[in-house]
């Protein structure tokens, strides 16, 4: 009886407190990374737990969602969620000097990010994970057998007892905190405007690349119009210029190109972009990074979106495995130091980029870049289809028995 009461106590403190069933995984963060881990989990009949700070997955959406043709090929896609395709890139430099590129593929799309996340939630609930909005992580506190997840919802604390947590909560992860695994610590700083297309615009959709150490100091400015939608935006070190003015002030130029008057403000974008590199330590037998939070961003481009679908994939395979087998040994094969090696050519790239400071220097370089080896570079910068390796351990014997996960077929 002695036992009865006391376990009638637990129970009863549980409840007070929150504390709600069972999970083999919690997903912190429910954007591109945390959305394809959690469905491919499912997928393999885990039990999941998604959350995320946000009442809806529709506001505030921070990636500009341009799809490079390797994630397109090797990744599928609502097509109602992708704009049209972009094949032609104009380069300008700071003097308004251009550099004309096309692309016999379909090298670009632009997906409409809302509608994927909120098509990609569905499928995480059809397949049987809980979703939780407007839910904060705040810690977590892990020992052998489990790991306490402490959320707040909605002023309401609660706690969550999982195996293991995935942290896809971006560029400032809490997660990445909470486990002692590496943060982020360089970064840069983009803003954007999207505007409805409007009639007078070109019926060729284009990419524009403005390279100005001015007005986006160690990254560019940017607009992309598929006949759709108008992404203009800047990027760069947030301690060299501030994103407000300096969009403004390339929207004027930008008007020399496209016509923004007639289109319609949808909304306004911004956020942190992690650029040095991936994170040497993203994973130990608590949980893993996934995402930004992982640093899975290319240091000289900023594109993170194939990087994120990438290890993504391998995320869900290797954390199924661990769980199946409890074989710390697993996790080794995501190993943010190993992977980062691949990338010295780009770290050493970023870092000339950060150092061009003058505009003049710039306009200098511009006939370099415009003969033919420079425009080979500027080809394979643009079109390469080299952004970020292929992690998928589906030829490694040790993943053979393990790799039940196709979130394709879920697309």
């Amino acid at each position: 009886s002695l036992l009865v009461f006391f376990y009638s106590l637990t129970l009863c403190c549980k409840l007070l407190v929150g504390i709600m069933s069972d999970y083999d995984v919690v997903v912190v963060g429910a954007g591109l990374a945390g959305l394809e881990v959690a469905r491919s989990l499912a997928v393999a009949q885990k039990k999941v737990l998604l959350v995320d700070a946000k009442a809806s997955l529709t506001e505030r959406v921070h990636t500009t969602g341009i799809f490079v043709r390797r994630t397109l090929e090797d990744f599928h896609f609502p097509e109602h969620c992708l704009s049209p395709v972009v094949r032609d890139v104009s380069l300008y430099s700071p003097r308004g000097q251009r550099i004309d590129l096309q692309s016999q593929h379909d090298e670009f799309r632009v997906g409409k990010m809302g509608l994927l996340y909120e098509h990609w939630l569905e499928q995480c609930r059809s397949l049987g994970v809980d979703v939780m909005l407007k839910t904060r992580f705040i810690s977590c506190e892990c020992d052998q057998f489990s790991n306490s997840v402490k959320l707040q919802s909605e002023g309401r604390e609660l706690e969550v007892s999982s195996k293991f947590v995935i942290g896809c909560d971006g560029a400032q992860s809490r997660v990445a905190k909470s486990l002692q695994l590496s943060e982020n610590r360089k970064w840069i700083v983009g803003l954007e405007r999207v505007y409805r297309s409007g009639e007078s615009n070109s019926d060729s959709p284009k990419f524009h690349c403005l390279i100005d150490p001015v007005l986006a100091p160690g990254y560019i400015a940017w607009v992309v119009d598929d006949g759709e939608e108008i992404h203009v935006g800047v990027g760069g070190d947030a301690k060299r210029f501030n994103p407000k003015s300096a969009l403004i002030e390339f929207e004027s130029w930008a008007e020399q190109e496209i016509n923004l008057t007639s289109g319609n403000l949808i909304e306004q974008r911004g956020g942190k972009i992690p650029v040095g590199g991936l994170l040497p330590n993203i994973s130990n037998p608590y949980g893993i990074l996934v995402g930004d939070a992982a640093g899975a961003v290319s240091p000289l481009t900023a594109g993170g979106l194939d990087p994120c679908l990438r290890m993504s994939r391998l995320a869900a395979i290797l954390t199924n495995e661990y769980l199946n087998t409890g074989d710390e040994k697993v996790l080794q094969r995501y190993n943010g130091q190993q992977i980062r090696k691949r990338f010295w050519k780009r770290l050493i790239l970023r870092r000339c980029l950060e150092t061009i400071r003058s505009r003049t220097l710039i306009n200098i370089g511009w006939s370099a870049l415009n003969s033919p080896p420079g425009k080979a570079f500027a080809r394979k910068i643009m079109f390469g289809r080299g952004s970020f390796p292929d992690l998928h351990p589906s030829n490694d014997r040790r993943s053979r028995g393990s790799d039940k996960i196709n979130s394709d077929a879920y697309c």
